[in-house]
């Protein structure tokens, strides 16, 4: 079968592999890619259910020995307490510094494993396998891991690359309608930030045809902004598109909007804004309204211009007295700009005004 893989080259580097089938042939490519050493699995208890079983056998084949730890599924265990028993139970296993953490999941998984890799010993390698197409696209490559604090999403956390992603594209028929449409919403903010060929891939429709290319395609696309700006100093900030608003959104729900969905959310609404504010320099909202409906998305919130923009102040974009926002020119045009942060319930209201 015929695998994508994309380098990333940042410091020692590493490869994402994107096929049908890679965790049939995991425990082999983690063998060429890291030798011999012990292996912690890290999973949820939805993922586990569909895929644990069958990857530590594969893993026990290739001659691994491996452990599992396993934790409820959701964004609100995404917390310190969760990241401390992950800690304790590497530590009761014994893991060494030449040992590696597998990620087995979405988002939540990866960012709680890969921090969890880096803080552990001062850093272990960790091995991404992302099981849905959110984490495909995006919170899998690029070595930002992070776990939620009370007072914001992603408060506390760190860079710690990867020593290999393995993208089984086989894993997202399992995916409910919803959670596809959540990683389609990471997809198309890709294509805005990218190309018109990208996002008129999105306006084809049939994301779920060629879902392959398009994660192919996504992945190389952060791969060329991480190797220019790992640490997030400049460029890498406009991989934000849409997160000011989006992570307002989740926090005012209480995290019951789903990433993806306040996302799609937070496009729209800076894409409106862009053009009411005279930042745009061609029509894109509509654009933009269209691909993410045609794709199982929402465009608005009930939630008030008011209140996100209290939420968003604790956003780790704030900088002092200032935020910096990514806003959309045009289809593959997007800057960052630092406004006051009282102009961004200003933002806001021009993105959720008439029309929204």
């Amino acid at each position: 079968m015929e695998h994508r893989v994309i380098p990333v080259r940042v410091r020692e580097g590493y490869d994402v592999v994107i096929g049908n089938g890679l965790l049939q042939e995991s425990g082999r490519l983690i063998r060429a890619a890291l030798g011999e050493c012990r292996l912690a699995l890290v999973t949820d208890d939805n993922v586990a259910g569909l895929y644990l079983e069958a990857l530590m056998d594969n893993l026990a084949q290739a001659g691994y020995d491996a452990c599992s730890f396993v934790f409820p599924a959701g964004e609100a265990h995404k917390r310190m307490d969760t990241l401390s028993q992950m800690l304790e139970f590497f530590a009761a296993e014994r893991l060494t510094r030449k040992d590696c953490v597998l990620a087995l999941g979405g988002g939540v998984t990866g960012d709680m494993a890969g921090f969890a890799a880096g803080c552990y010993l001062r850093g272990v390698r960790y091995v991404q396998l992302p099981t849905t197409l959110l984490a495909a696209v995006d919170s899998s490559v690029g070595g930002k891991t992070a776990v939620d604090l009370a007072a914001g999403k992603n408060l506390a956390g760190l860079f710690h690359q990867p020593s290999l992603v393995l993208c089984d594209t086989d894993c997202f028929a399992t995916l409910a309608p919803k959670e596809f449409a959540n990683g389609a919403a990471e997809a198309i903010k890709t294509g805005i930030l990218d190309d018109e060929s990208l996002f008129a891939l999105f306006e084809s429709g049939d994301v779920r045809e060629r879902v392959g290319e398009i994660v192919a395609r996504c992945v190389a696309f952060k791969a060329r902004v991480v190797e220019q700006d790992e640490t997030e100093s400049c460029l890498r900030k406009t991989l934000n598109l849409g997160h000011t608003a989006a992570h307002a959104i989740e926090r005012c729900s209480g995290f019951s909007t789903p990433h993806g969905h306040a996302v799609a959310v937070g496009l729209a609404i800076i894409a409106r804004a862009a053009e009411r504010l005279g930042w745009a320099q061609e029509p894109i909202a509509a654009r933009i309204e269209q691909v993410l409906t045609k794709n199982g998305l929402p465009v608005t919130t009930e939630f008030s211009p008011e209140a996100l923009a209290e939420a968003a102040l604790s956003d780790k974009k704030r900088a002092g007295g200032s935020i910096t926002l990514v806003v959309p020119h045009r289809i593959g045009d997007c800057s960052l700009i630092d406004l006051p942060v009282e102009r961004l319930a200003e933002v806001f209201r021009a993105g959720m005004g008439a029309g929204a």
